[in-house]
């Protein structure tokens, strides 16, 4: 008896190393097998209890990360704030550079002077969500902090190289798709690092950092204007410049806390399993795919305003109107919602968060047909205000939806993808409107057709809160059919001959056997 308990207690050391070396996620189905064999063999042996015991503690679970809800995380959101405004903050200015490139490259014989200088801010914007899907890739590979970096300096140098160009053409590729591509690789990181330092807060934290982007979109205009006019559209990109080159010292703070997946590499590889580099259980998420498609269908005009109310104001107003103040009410309120809306994400039960950004595209687009009605300049300051109270109500609420469809551990892609597809309705939008002005005479037309799709999109996205619940009862009505089933094998092997009726009876309690 001895003998043999020494050689059970030998086993059970074993048995531990060996699971302990599995895949956590296997360790269940591994503990389980080892359990069975025992059992076996305590009939065999006659009964020895201890065996059992020594083996049971190889299903306890690792400890639930805890975020920390602050500490270094406030310096990484400073960090993510900057990042959001050099990045947004300048794309939302384009409407200043805009006409100075008209002034600087245009030609009073171009018919489509505006549809073709438009598409230098619309490359611009389009190429940040464009690249998202690999920049998600990346983040996964390399971590956020060295992604952040590496895309700061590229799109310093676009920004640099930018300066020197003297025609429209150089221009696309310059500041159209260099400077862009690395603003992407600097953005996306930004949004992904704040799950590792905070969760009940993350809405709050996403409102803040998102507000960056319009305390830039508010001071930028006024100083754009001023140095497009004292030295010019070259010297003002090597200003903007230095933006870029903070971004740089930012995305080092983006230190990673949150544990990363067991590694299921082959011995001696070096590749990421294709799982890691394209992550498709975002796509099993119905929920996600509504959320994926009805956003870009409600962006077909979110950027023409930024692009083209500057000109239009010159032309309906005159050009000593002070077209400044406009995206200056733009960025203020947008500051502000996203404030506002990021604190009452954090209260609204999950998925259910998908209706603000609903009503915050219904506003955008009711908002965006009102602008050709306004021919007092104060009713267009008011309708700037209320665009951007509500532009902040989406932006704000984004990562905290992605958290809410697809986990934590899943998120990065899935923003990725998200802001890729978000990339064709935001390069097509701006030129489409700058060719209808070109044709038309007035961009009425234009501003009236960008109102429509955020209306149609908010729509599909009210899907989304009925698809989760009807997923859920789904998931808790199999999980009771399994903890059923557990019972009644459980029943089998530990009653002897009175297995079966009793898994008659857990089966159906109304039984009369």
């Amino acid at each position: 008896m001895t003998e043999g308990t020494n050689m059970t207690d030998n086993e059970s050391g074993t048995t531990k190393e060996m699971v302990d070396a599995e895949p956590a996620e296997e360790k269940p189905m591994k503990s389980y097998e080892k359990r069975t064999d025992e059992a076996e063999e305590k009939k065999e042996n006659g009964g020895s209890k201890g065996t059992i015991q020594e083996l049971v503690p190889v299903t306890a679970e690792e400890p639930e990360f805890e975020h920390p809800e602050g500490g270094w995380g406030w310096v990484v959101m400073l960090a993510a704030m900057w990042c959001n405004g050099a990045v947004f903050g300048i794309q939302n200015a384009f409407g200043i550079l805009f006409m100075s490139l008209l002034k600087e490259f245009g030609s009073a014989d171009d018919e489509d002077l505006r549809f073709k200088t438009a598409w230098v801010g619309s490359l611009s914007m389009g190429m940040i969500f464009f690249c998202s899907p690999i920049v998600s890739v990346f983040t996964d590979l390399l971590g956020c902090r060295v992604t952040a970096v590496g895309g700061a300096a590229v799109g310093l140098v676009g920004l640099l190289a930018s300066s020197f160009v003297t025609s429209l053409g150089p221009m696309y590729f310059t500041y159209g798709i260099v400077f862009a591509t690395g603003c992407s690789f600097a953005y996306q990181p930004s949004l992904v690092i704040l799950g590792h330092y905070f969760k009940k807060r993350l809405g709050l934290v996403n409102g803040i950092v998102t507000a960056g982007s319009s305390a830039f979109t508010v001071t930028l205009p006024f100083l754009l204007s001023g140095l497009l006019e004292k030295v010019g559209l070259q010297n003002t990109m090597r200003v903007l410049s230095i933006l870029m080159f903070i971004l740089m010292l930012a995305g080092l703070t983006y230190t990673p806390l949150l544990p990363k997946p067991v590694n299921s590499n082959k011995p001696g590889s070096r590749c990421p399993p294709m799982s890691k580099v394209f992550n498709i259980n975002i796509w099993k998420s119905l929920g996600y795919r509504i959320w994926a498609f009805g956003i870009p269908a409600a962006l077909y005009g979110y950027f023409v305003p930024y692009v083209h109310l500057m000109k239009h104001v010159e032309e309906r107003f005159g050009e000593d109107a002070n077209k400044e103040v406009l995206l200056m009410c733009i960025g203020v309120t947008s500051g502000v919602g996203r404030l506002i809306f990021g604190q009452v994400a954090d209260y609204v039960h999950g998925v259910n968060k998908v209706y603000l950004q609903v009503s915050s595209f219904m506003v955008i687009g009711v908002m965006s047909m009102m602008i050709p009605l306004c021919h007092v300049f104060g009713g267009l300051i008011a309708v700037c205000l209320l665009m951007g109270l509500f532009d902040g109500c989406f932006i704000c609420i984004m990562a905290p939806i992605a958290f809410e469809l697809v986990g934590s551990q899943n998120v990065s892609q899935a923003i990725g993808f998200l802001l890729g597809m978000m990339s064709v309705p935001m390069t097509v939008g701006p030129p489409i409107a700058g060719f209808l002005r070109d044709r038309l005479g007035s961009y009425d037309v234009a501003f009236y057709l960008a109102g429509i799709p955020p209306i149609i999109g908010g729509a599909v996205l009210c899907l989304i809160p009925w698809v989760e619940a009807r997923r859920i009862r789904r998931e808790q009505e199999e999980a009771a059919k399994d903890d059923t089933q557990e019972q009644i094998l459980e029943f089998k092997r530990n009653s002897g001959g009175q297995g079966d009726v009793l898994a008659v009876k857990i089966a159906d309690p109304k039984s009369v056997i």
